[in-house]
């Protein structure tokens, strides 16, 4: 029986963990969930599971929280970055599946690598931000990094045993790899003619053609920034150059990636585009789960395309590949800046062109940094988003 703290329940990957948990109930335990402020969700997520602690993100959703829950559950209700960190490194927890959305993911996560746990990597942005930083904390705890993210988990599917041992520092020259090849779908506006794009409301780019998500990452996938995030992790988890490392649209999302050896042959892993698939693997592995999820019918796909990217649809994937190489600091700026334009967006403050003018203005006022400590990484975050919110007010005026 093993223990997981689910970090970021109510998000869409933290209930499809939780329905891939419910499948399993002689293999798994629900030691945590944790929410920002959907305390309506999370209180039912308590009911089902039954987990020992929930975590809320203030006081006052914790106090609404165990008024819910009254005396139904024994769950003990708590709040705050701190308890947080506590679930994510409690001693009785063996797995932390890592689903909180943005930066505020990086100190939970980085406290269940310091714990030594498994760590199933759903929250891209702790690589993002803190990169090698989190790569060298694993290192010396011992903890094991499996990707979630469904292009990562088909990528970590398609290595040598070995390699999948080496999250984070293996010579992919050294298992005879030459490309790791990252799919995306190109979202929602992939056919539309570009002189469009400036008048795309958020209902549109949250109308993901294949997938189901959460509001902020449908925006991500629909500016492919979140395509560049996942570059940026690709790089960290896979240990790769410049040069080992593309990405192709794939409208269909039937191929969730490919790793492309040096003798000609290319691995993909292939299946429908359902998180459960990639989630089942992680809890799991090295061991294969029933997910739920059901078999790829081949008769009924059809064709299976690809294409480059065009910069000019989709700037946020080549600012994101830029500041991949540019430095630590630069993909911590384009994280903070990327996540204050989004909610702009959403808020209909600014337009959909606007998200990657945002976060081109922060990069280039946001000076190069030595990002030497997650200390240092949190005040790079802080000054990128003060700067994203004095373009808007500009914008404003």
């Amino acid at each position: 029986m093993r223990r997981i703290t689910v970090l970021g329940a109510t998000g869409s990957i933290g209930q499809n963990t939780l329905d891939v948990v419910a499948r399993h109930p002689e293999d798994f335990e629900v030691f945590a969930l944790t929410a920002h402020s959907q305390v309506q969700v999370m209180a039912e997520l308590c009911l089902k599971h039954h987990p020992q602690y929930a975590v809320m993100g203030s006081q006052s959703s914790a106090s609404e929280l165990k008024e819910l829950l009254g005396t139904q559950v024994s769950t003990q209700v708590t709040y705050g970055e701190k308890a947080l960190a506590e679930v994510s490194a409690a001693g009785d927890v063996n797995i932390v599946m890592a689903a909180i959305v943005g930066a505020a993911g990086l100190v939970p996560t980085l406290a269940a690598i310091d714990a030594g746990k498994d760590v199933l990597l759903a929250n891209k942005e702790a690589l993002v931000m803190s990169g090698q930083l989190f790569i060298d904390h694993a290192q010396r705890s011992g903890a094991r990094i499996i990707p979630v993210d469904s292009e990562h988990n088909a990528i970590f599917q398609c290595l040598p045993q070995a390699a999948q041992q080496l999250v984070g520092t293996m010579s992919l020259a050294e298992h005879g790899i030459q490309h790791l090849l990252l799919t995306g779908s190109g979202g929602p506006f992939r056919d539309i003619p570009l002189e469009e794009l400036s008048k795309q409301t958020p209902g549109a780019a949250c109308n993901h053609p294949n997938w189901s998500m959460g509001r902020k990452i449908s925006v991500d996938s629909a500016t492919m920034l979140n395509k560049g995030l996942e570059y940026i992790e690709a790089r960290w988890l896979f240990n790769c150059s410049r040069e080992q490392l593309k990405v192709v649209i794939h409208p269909q999302s039937v191929i969730h990636s490919m790793v492309q050896y040096t003798d000609g042959s290319v691995l993909a892993q292939m299946g429908e585009p359902d998180m459960r698939t990639p989630i089942a693997h992680s809890l799991g592995y090295p061991e294969r789960l029933e997910s739920g999820v059901s078999n790829l019918d081949f008769t009924q796909i059809g064709q299976l395309t690809f294409k480059q990217p065009e910069s000019a649809r989709y700037p946020c994937l080549q600012l994101a590949i830029e500041a991949c190489w540019a430095g630590q600091w630069a993909t911590t700026a384009l994280n903070a800046a990327n996540e204050i334009a989004v909610d702009a967006f959403l808020q209909e403050q600014v337009g959909f062109t606007d998200i990657a003018k945002v976060c081109d203005s922060v990069l280039q006022s946001v000076t190069t940094h030595e990002a030497d400590s997650i200390e240092t990484l949190l005040a790079i975050d802080k000054k990128a988003r003060l700067a994203a919110k004095q373009w808007l007010q500009e914008y404003a005026q």
